[in-house]
Parts: structure tokens; C-alpha cells; sequence
């Protein structure tokens, strides 16, 4: 995945042949990665009133409560979903000041966060819009990749050279950073994400173990400069020894106890006040003990099916831009699976970390249909056999 998007290639005739970007028919949207990705959404919503119905009667009065939430930003996540799919995906990079403009838009709404934003749970990432909240952090995912597909494919040739690639990662250090003082966990999933593209995009290996090195260093440092997060570590280590370890023993719990099978759907007993944040980043445990093992790996299948697809399209896009952008999706969708599964098992630290598509959160959920949106639009313009 090399050059640049409109270059033309030499044939052995002697004549020349326009780059495959050079007349763009659109077709049908990969319709697999759009059933999946609505089964997901609807599958959420039904763990979302399995996991909270308890906690919506004792404290809203109304047990749906968080269902009807959720349920109105999957309608304008979807909505936006097809709206973005429709359009032609290099309407995002057909002005040269776009870039500048996602970029220090970016880190300028980012910035903003920090100053003014509501604290919740002992972080400021939420800004407050009337009766909404809205989390800047799920912004910059989407800005990062757009941000990056365009820098790569404009630069790709520069990613050949150790002073390229380092170049590229300089880019990305003010928006990770900035994201990084109140979310380490996502400042990570953006970093795994600048890598994955640059990495893909480059045909050198090397420079990452350096650029792997820096990283766990930043990393280290942001550990280190605030006690909680360190806090975090001697719990997951030693979750039986720390109150806030409770969380994670409650949630291993329900996984132990739902078996092969499960209780069945919406018999979970965790969800009745043992185990936090049910709806939210623990959702995945109570889905394991309702469906057992057996609805936990369907889970698993679906998220490796939909990566596959993106695969897929990544692989036949018209340009690099196009790859690049699917990439990205692969890399943000991929870990963000990881780490929130892992924390539920207790594999890695406990962090805040939702599950694509099914945790509750209506700016995680709208801004990743968005994200969805523009794979589909790169799906509509992919190499297919005649």
C-alpha cells in the first residue's frame, strides 16, 4: 500500500495506465459489515436493559430508563452511519487545509476538556451539554484516523526513512498527550492506533522498537505522575486485598457463574448492586453469566467476523487513503475489544474502557457508527471482480 493517489504506472507496452483511483464508480456498501454492526447495536441494547432494568427501578423509577437513552443515540448514530457511508470518503481530504483543520481542531476541543469539563469519577473528560454529556476523548479517535489516512497518503514515501517515521509519530504526541493527562487508557488506544496505521503504511520495522520503547516510557510516566493510576496496579495484582478490588472479584464472579450456558437472559444476580458499573464497562461479565460461555464466544466470533470484513475492504480499497482509514477502524475496533475485555477478566489493570457497540454511552456509541459510516463509504468504492 504505496504511492500516491492519482500517480500513473508504466505497462510493458510502453504506454501508460491511470491509477485505479482515477475514475471512481461507487457500487453497493459491504452489507455484511452493516448487519453486523446493527446486530451489535441491537444486541447492546438488549444487555443494556438486561444490566441496568434493576438499577433504573430502584434509583430513576423506571426501568428502562438507560434503554431509552441508549436507544435514542442508535438512532442517530445509525442515521449518521448512512449518512457518512453515502458520501464519497475523499470529500474528507479534497481540501489541503483539512487536515490542519482536524488536527488543531483536535487538540483545541481536547484542551477545552480539560479546563472546562464536568469531573465524574475523579476525571475530567465529560463536557456538559444541557441534560447531555459529552466525552471529547471519543472525538479524537475518529480525528486521528481521518488525520493520519490523509497525512500517510499525501507522505507515504517519507515513511521509508527512520527521520519519516519518527516524523510521523511527532504528529501524533500532542493529541495523545493532551488525552493522556485525564485518560491513560485512551491516550493508549490512540497511540495503538497511530502505530497500527504507520506501521501498515511503512515497509520498515525497526524504528518501532524505538518508537515501542518511547511509548512504554510515556506510558510509565503518566502512571507514575498520578497516585490512583499506580493505585490500579497493586488491584489488579492483588484484587482480594484492596476494598476497590471488588469490582473485579464480583465480576470474575459472574463469569464463573453463568457456566456453559448461562441463567438464562436477564436472571443475572451480580447486576443486582455486587458488581459496578454493569451497563458500562462491565457489561461483558453479566453477558457471560446470563449466556455463559457459550454467548460469550458468539460475542467473540461476531467482533472477529466484522475485523475480518474490515479486512477485507482494507485490502481492495481504491487508494491508500481508503486502506488507511479501514486500518484505523481495525486498530481502534481490535483493541478496544482487548482492553475491555481483559480488564473484565482481570487480565490487564482495571480501566474505563466501554465494549464497541454494546456498553452503554451515547458519544462512544455515535462517534464509532461514524467511524462505521466511513468504512462503508470506502466498502462503496473497493475493487470488486467483474
Amino acid at each position: 500500500m504505496a504511492g500516491k493517489d492519482k500517480t500513473a504506472r508504466r505497462v510493458p507496452s510502453g504506454g501508460t495506465v491511470r491509477s485505479r483511483t482515477a475514475v471512481r464508480r461507487p457500487h453497493a456498501m459491504d452489507y455484511s459489515i452493516v448487519f453486523l454492526v446493527i446486530f451489535l447495536v441491537g444486541f447492546g441494547l438488549v444487555m443494556v436493559y438486561s444490566t441496568s432494568s434493576y438499577r433504573g427501578s430502584l434509583y430513576m423509577q423506571d426501568a428502562a430508563y438507560w434503554l431509552k437513552r441508549q436507544a435514542v443515540f442508535a438512532v442517530i448514530g445509525i442515521i449518521a452511519m448512512f449518512f457518512v457511508a453515502r458520501v464519497d470518503y475523499h470529500f474528507w481530504k479534497s481540501r489541503k487545509w483539512m487536515l490542519s483543520a482536524y488536527y488543531w481542531g483536535t487538540i483545541l476541543l481536547l484542551i477545552f476538556t480539560l479546563i472546562f469539563a464536568v469531573v465524574s469519577h475523579g476525571s475530567r473528560r465529560w463536557l456538559r451539554l444541557g441534560p447531555l454529556s459529552f466525552q471529547p476523548s471519543e472525538v479524537a479517535k475518529v480525528s486521528l484516523i481521518l488525520i493520519f489516512a490523509i497525512y500517510i497518503s499525501r507522505n507515504v514515501r517519507h515513511l521509508r526513512t527512520w527521520k519519516g517515521i519518527i516524523k510521523s509519530f511527532v504528529l501524533a504526541i500532542p493529541v495523545i498527550g493532551v488525552v493522556g493527562i485525564e485518560n491513560l487508557s485512551t491516550s493508549i488506544i490512540l497511540l495503538a492506533i497511530t502505530v497500527i496505521m504507520i506501521f501498515v503504511a511503512s515497509d520498515k520495522w525497526k524504528p518501532f522498537f524505538a518508537i515501542g520503547a518511547a511509548g512504554i516510557a510515556g506510558i510509565a510516566v503518566l502512571l507514575l505522575t498520578q497516585g490512583y493510576r499506580v493505585t490500579r496496579i497493586k488491584v489488579w495484582l492483588n484484587p482480594e486485598q484492596y476494598e476497590t478490588g471488588l469490582q473485579t472479584l464480583q465480576g470474575l464472579y459472574a463469569i464463573g457463574s453463568g457456566g456453559l450456558f448461562g441463567k438464562g437472559l436477564g436472571q443475572s444476580m451480580q447486576k443486582m448492586g455486587f458488581v459496578p458499573e454493569t451497563h458500562n464497562d462491565m457489561i461483558f461479565s453479566i453477558i457471560c453469566e446470563e449466556l455463559g460461555l457459550f454467548g460469550a464466544v458468539g460475542v467473540l466470533i461476531i467482533y472477529f467476523v466484522l475485523l475480518w470484513r474490515f479486512m477485507v475492504v482494507a485490502l481492495n480499497a481504491a487508494d491508500l487513503y481508503g486502506s488507511m482509514i479501514v486500518v484505523g477502524a481495525i486498530a481502534h475496533l481490535g483493541i478496544q475489544v482487548f482492553i475491555n475485555i481483559g480488564v473484565v477478566t482481570n487480565t490487564i489493570p482495571n480501566t474505563g474502557i466501554p465494549l464497541p457497540f454494546i456498553s452503554y454511552g451515547g458519544t462512544s456509541l455515535c462517534f464509532l457508527l461514524i467511524e462505521m459510516g466511513l468504512v462503508l463509504s470506502v466498502s462503496r468504492y473497493m475493487k470488486i471482480k467483474e
